[in-house]
C-alpha cells in the first residue's frame, strides 16, 4: 500500500479502512457513503446546527432530495428505491437520527435520514 492511501481516514458510517479519493470526496467502496475530507463527521454538523446530506451540502427546509441508496419501508413489500426525487422536506430533530420529515408518493408521510438522500 502506498504512503497516501494509509493517511486517509475510515469511513465514518461503517469504520471501513478501505476508503478513496475520487475528485474533491473519499468515498467507501463496502458502504458506498462519499463525504468531504474537510467535514469531521456527523456529529460536528450538528454542533453548528447545520444538517448535511450524504454528500456534505447544507439542507434547508423546502429542498428537493435524491434518495441515494434503496430502504426497507416496514409493512411493504417494496422498498423505496434509490434515485427517488422526494419534494418539499422539512428537517426536525426526529428520532434515531432521522432528520428529514417528507412525503413520498405511493408510501405516505415518513422521516428519513440526512445521511441516505442527496441534494437535488
Amino acid at each position: 500500500m502506498s504512503d497516501a492511501t494509509e493517511a486517509l481516514p475510515p469511513c465514518l458510517e461503517c469504520s471501513s479502512a478501505y476508503t478513496y479519493e475520487m475528485g474533491a470526496l473519499l468515498i467507501c467502496p463496502e458502504c458506498g457513503h462519499e463525504w468531504s475530507p474537510t467535514s469531521a463527521g456527523p456529529a460536528d454538523d450538528r454542533e453548528d446546527g447545520t444538517i448535511r446530506d450524504a454528500v456534505g451540502n447544507v439542507l434547508a427546509d423546502g429542498d428537493t432530495v435524491t434518495v441515494i441508496k434503496a430502504l426497507k419501508v416496514k409493512g411493504s413489500p417494496s422498498g423505496i428505491k434509490a434515485g427517488t426525487k422526494v419534494r418539499n422536506i422539512r428537517l426536525v430533530d426526529g428520532v434515531d437520527g432521522h432528520d428529514i420529515d417528507c412525503k413520498i408518493d405511493r408510501f405516505g408521510p415518513m422521516q428519513l435520514k440526512s445521511s441516505v438522500v442527496k441534494k437535488a
